[in-house]
């Protein structure tokens, strides 16, 4: 079978658009060998299409700041039940 000289950058671009759409790689991956398309053929797109995704995702140089805060309501007296209590309801 003779293959275009650009293949490898069609199944590329073809797996970019699917993958915008929502498909996941394996799912893409099977479906291009069940349409006849080569096993390594279509791995070498995959792994192309990998490294160019890794390329332009952002960098984090940061690592985010998690605050967390404990909000209790004003003027409202909570009684609690000593775990005991709980346990043997009385």
């Amino acid at each position: 079978m003779v293959r275009k000289s650009n293949y490898i950058g069609e199944l590329v671009a073809y797996i970019k658009k699917n993958l915008k759409k929502g498909y996941t790689s394996e799912s893409l991956k099977w479906a291009l060998v069940n349409q006849g398309h080569s096993k390594n053929e279509v791995e070498k797109a995959l792994n192309q299409v990998d490294a160019e995704l890794a390329n332009e995702a952002p960098v984090l140089h940061t690592k985010p700041v998690i605050a967390y805060e404990v909000i209790e309501p004003k003027g409202v007296i909570v009684k609690k039940k000593s775990w005991w209590k709980k346990v043997f309801r009385q």
